[in-house]
């Protein structure tokens, strides 16, 4: 049987032995959880540094210091544990870029140069607890079997970052500058079986310049009093709104402060030694 030309195309699928169904896709549309439109922020561009030159560059130091996320002014890193009204933790936007979305490049912790770096699979593979246990079927003949019981990484188990950073003197602007050149998650070593504290163990080092873009478009809570103007991660670092301490400047011995000082008051107070002489080296630049 032959099918008329002059025949809609769907009478042409019936008369051919196929009748198509048309798609519908239902589009949802779901409530706007602000009184306004808040304007599209995964456009931000990061404000770029200023040029530099080695000539210009007349005195400089390497320090290493710890943000503790459990400061009371650290604590917008760490929650909310949970994505919630548009917010998100440091570890959840640094983790969903490396394994997700593949914007950020992780490098072996044991190296803060960043000369090695790490694939997906083995950043996915940090902090996973892997359980061997002989367990019994409920149902006769309750007999014993072997299984393996996965524990997977919670984010939340970070509770420490490492930064890397250089602090040096301008001689063209004139100006005492730092730049945070890495950041190195530390998350809490927790026994398989009992879940007790084991320790701490570093994650990986990520290239803070090239993370600055995933970070300029992700807010922070951080202005409590007024939630209308928040500020972005990368206003967070660039502008130092964070609490640390120094554990490790740059030395002939490659020591950190730990290494030679054992008293935890005392490598307390040789960390804000170590602050207080980069504040007196500017200091004593403008001095008459």
């Amino acid at each position: 049987m032959k099918t008329p030309r002059s025949l809609p195309l769907y009478l042409t699928g019936i008369l051919g032995g196929a009748f198509v169904i048309p798609a519908i896709q239902a589009q949802v549309d779901i409530p706007r959880d602000l009184p306004y439109e808040k304007v599209n922020t995964e456009s931000r561009r990061v404000v770029p540094y200023p040029s530099l030159r080695e000539a210009d560059v007349m005195w400089s130091r390497r320090i290493w210091r710890i943000i503790d996320l459990r400061d009371k002014m650290n604590q917008f890193m760490y929650y909310p544990k949970e994505p919630t009204n548009g917010r998100r933790n440091f570890m959840d936007i640094i983790m969903k870029s490396i394994l997700e979305d593949k914007t950020i490049k992780a490098y072996d912790p044991q190296y803060d140069d960043f000369r090695l770096q790490m694939t997906s699979a083995e950043v996915a593979r940090i902090g996973v607890d892997t359980i061997r246990k002989t367990l019994t079927r409920p149902e006769p003949p309750y007999e014993e079997y072997d299984t393996v019981i996965v524990n997977p990484f919670e984010y939340t188990r970070v509770k420490k970052l490492k930064v890397k950073e250089d602090w040096f003197f301008d001689r063209q602007r004139s100006v005492l500058e730092v730049r945070i050149l890495g950041i190195c998650p530390v998350f809490d070593k927790l026994d398989p079986q009992t879940r007790e504290f084991r320790g701490y163990s570093d994650m990986f080092w990520i290239y803070f310049p090239d993370a600055r873009k995933v970070l300029a478009n992700e807010e922070v809570y951080l202005q409590f009093h007024n939630t209308a103007h928040q500020i972005t991660y990368d206003d967070v670092f660039m502008k130092r709104l964070f609490q640390s301490y120094i554990y490790k400047e740059d030395n002939i011995y490659d020591r950190r402060i730990d290494q030679y000082v054992k008293n935890g008051l005392d490598a307390l107070l040789e960390s804000e030694r170590i602050k207080e002489s980069i504040r007196n080296f500017e200091h004593d630049l403008w001095e008459q």
